[in-house]
């Protein structure tokens, strides 16, 4: 299959082992260069706007009607894997060759640095134009469709994502003449705060929080810890859970995702094409963030559609993968949605 194809030429590009497109990178870079390459080959009109996300758009008949939008991202963290962002972008580009000419302007966007924080559907917001519409395929990231043996299923919000960086101070000792009683270590009280972590998450419902970062100074085996640097990443489906698991820990966070719900009617087509094809529609809440956050909750309608994912559902690893007959599907279920929501065709 050429998206198969495709995706392994975006993959060799990272440093290795696995993708590493970090944002901003000479990599991710590479990577716009040669999908807009294939743009340009399927006949689209190509533009990068001022914060770098690449568009492909196939004109519509009626130029005054809101645009239809399908993509995803094309950066990846260290030592990533093949299809996290990229699946959306190459499934897009395949539907909409496929679609040909409808009613309303069709386009493909790749989103710049989406895994350090949103960046490039963030300052599209900002400065527009958006979309009426916009559909992202994605691999699920998880083991959910895997486990019931489902390939495809609808997404029907993505979590809220609080994150920020929490600094400990103590007072730096030696090791060995410094006395327990009276010892300010940084690090204890940062164990203690790993711990609060992980006991507000599990009291809140489907609420997640982890620490997956930690920086201790001077870092000496015999010197106590001065300082302790932490990151906390809390996660939850709605306001409210967010807002309660984050005042349990106790941090400022300085990005934050608000909850996000996809849009009814693209629910409902993305569920009908899947029926249509004799398949199973499950509704899924994505735990990790996505570009269709971003632009939902700045009114665009959004859709997600989840590609299983396989080796149990491993994702941001060299190991992530989704089979072959599963993207297949994803193309076509996209490309349905993609027709029906583009209008007639011309």
């Amino acid at each position: 299959m050429r998206i198969l194809e495709r995706i392994e030429q975006i993959y060799a590009i990272g440093a290795g082992p696995g993708a590493s497109r970090v944002g901003g990178s000479q990599g991710e870079q590479d990577a716009h260069d040669l999908v807009a390459g294939w743009l340009r080959e399927a006949g689209l009109s190509v533009e990068s706007d001022p914060s770098g996300n690449l568009l492909g758009r196939l004109p519509g008949e009626d130029t005054d009607a809101a645009e239809v939008w399908v993509g995803s991202h094309l950066d990846s963290v260290p030592n990533g894997g093949r299809f996290d962002g990229v699946l959306g972008v190459l499934a897009g580009l395949e539907a909409i060759e496929r679609v040909g000419r409808r009613r309303r302007t069709l386009a493909v966007v790749a989103f710049r640095d989406e895994e350090r924080g949103f960046t490039g559907s963030l300052a599209r917001v900002e400065h527009g134009p958006l979309p009426e519409l916009y559909v992202e395929a994605h691999i699920e990231q998880g083991p959910v469709l895997e486990r019931a043996s489902v390939p495809l299923g609808v997404v029907t919000g993505i979590v809220g994502v609080a994150r920020g960086e929490v600094v400990v101070h103590g007072a730096a000792g030696h090791a060995g003449t410094t006395p327990m009683a009276g010892r300010r270590d940084a690090l204890c009280d940062a164990a203690e705060l790993i711990l609060r972590v992980r006991d507000a998450a599990a009291a809140t419902p489907e609420g997640v929080a982890t620490v997956g970062q930690l920086d201790v100074v001077p870092g000496a085996a015999n010197v106590i810890p001065e300082r302790a640097t932490l990151s906390v990443d809390a996660r939850a489906p709605d306001r409210q859970r967010l807002g309660a698991l984050v005042a349990a820990i106790g941090f400022e966070p300085s990005l934050l995702a608000e909850p996000a719900r996809m849009d009814e009617h693209v629910q409902t087509v993305l569920r009908e094409e899947l029926e249509r094809l004799g398949l199973p529609a499950p509704e899924l809440v994505s735990g990790a963030g996505h570009d269709a956050g971003v632009l939902a909750s700045a009114g665009v309608r959004c859709g997600m559609l989840f590609v299983r994912s396989g080796a149990g559902g491993v994702s941001h690893s060299p190991d992530e993968w989704s089979d072959p007959a599963d993207i297949a599907l994803c193309v076509d279920v996209l490309a349905a949605t993609l027709e029906r929501l583009a209008g007639a065709r011309v």
